[in-house]
């Protein structure tokens, strides 16, 4: 693991990566790759890669909105719990729910937790569905998605699990611009507002942008349809 650059770069996003901190991350790091042998949980295998495209750009989400105090933060399609886990660990006041639609992600998404000593909330499923539960639906602080879907399927997906007041904090790439123009009808039928969009460049990834909507009004109660549909007339 590349403490020095780590901590280095997550320092100019505000971030105080303690020892302690960064020994967590070399434990993710050797779970994660243990793991990924047998389950492929990301094409990311090099250690100073992880630092920088997962941990690294991870943390930027707290560089481009202040989470409340024991804010109540979903992390949709977590995967192997990017950003969701790094986020935990710099800001242990946070809760933290993790959802997945792929069981063998979940099962490690809990060994993660175990390790990581976090108390997070792991949910098997899908947010289309989770949207249209009671204790879930307009529950959550925040919500973020990183490398799930294009953006106006994203707003569907995400935008009714966002309380008032909320934000739904989607990672994208340095095409933003593009993304959002297509969105823009889907972040008013779900109840959202463009607040800002925050861009970073990573030391050797590149471009990383923070697209940042704020809950406004609540979300029709039709909302989210299916994925099938979404996917076939996006809003």
């Amino acid at each position: 693991m590349p403490y020095e650059f780590l901590k280095k770069e997550a320092q100019a996003l505000g971030v105080t990566l303690s020892p302690s901190r960064l020994e967590k991350l070399r434990q993710y790091t050797r779970l994660l790759l243990d793991w990924n042998e047998r389950f492929n949980l990301t094409a990311v295998k090099e250690e100073r890669a992880i630092a920088e495209r997962h941990y690294l750009d991870s943390l930027t989400l707290l560089k481009a909105y202040s989470f409340a105090q024991g804010a109540r933060l979903l992390d949709v399609g977590s995967g192997a719990g990017f950003p969701g886990v790094p986020l935990k660990l710099a800001r242990p006041d946070i809760s933290l729910t993790m959802l997945d639609s792929l069981n063998k992600r979940t099962v490690f998404l809990a060994e993660l937790s175990r390790e990581m000593e976090q108390d997070n909330e792991i949910i098997h499923g899908r947010a289309e569905e989770l949207a249209h539960k009671t204790q879930y639906r307009e529950s959550f602080d925040a919500v973020t998605a990183r490398a799930v879907a294009p953006l106006p399927l994203l707003c569907e997906l995400c935008l009714g699990l966002v309380g008032p007041g909320g934000v739904f904090l989607a990672m994208k790439g340095p095409g933003a611009e593009e993304e959002l123009k297509q969105a823009k009808s889907a972040i008013e039928i779900m109840g959202g507002r463009l607040e800002a969009v925050e861009r970073f460049t990573l030391p050797e990834a590149g471009g990383r942008s923070v697209i940042i909507v704020k809950k406004i009004s609540q979300t029709p109660p039709k909302y989210p349809r299916s994925y099938g549909k979404m996917s076939k007339t996006p809003l």
